[in-house]
C-alpha cells in the first residue's frame, strides 16, 4: 500500500450549507443516522443554522428529492439517509 497515491481532503464544514434528506420509514434506524450526520458536521465546524433536515416518506423517495434539492443550488452538499431492511 506504500505505492498507492492517497489524496486527503480537508474535513472543514464551516461556511457551508448542508441539506440532510432522510426517510421517515424505519425511523428507529434513520433517526440515529441523522444524529450521527449532524454530530459529524458540527464537530467539523458547521453551525446548526447551516443545516436543514428534509424528511421524505421512504428510501424509495430519496433520489427524487435529493435531485431536486441539489438542483436548487441552495446547498453546498446533500446527505441522503435511509434504511432498507
Amino acid at each position: 500500500m506504500d505505492n498507492i497515491r492517497t489524496l486527503n481532503g480537508d474535513l472543514v464544514a464551516r461556511d457551508l450549507r448542508f441539506a440532510i434528506v432522510a426517510a421517515r420509514f424505519n425511523d428507529m434506524i434513520v433517526d440515529s443516522l441523522i444524529r450521527g450526520a449532524v454530530d459529524a458536521l458540527l464537530r467539523h465546524g458547521a453551525l446548526e443554522k447551516q443545516l436543514e433536515i428534509i424528511r421524505v416518506p421512504g428510501a424509495y423517495d430519496l433520489p427524487f428529492v435529493v435531485r431536486r434539492v441539489a438542483a436548487s443550488k441552495r446547498y453546498d452538499a446533500v446527505v441522503a439517509l435511509g434504511a432498507v431492511i
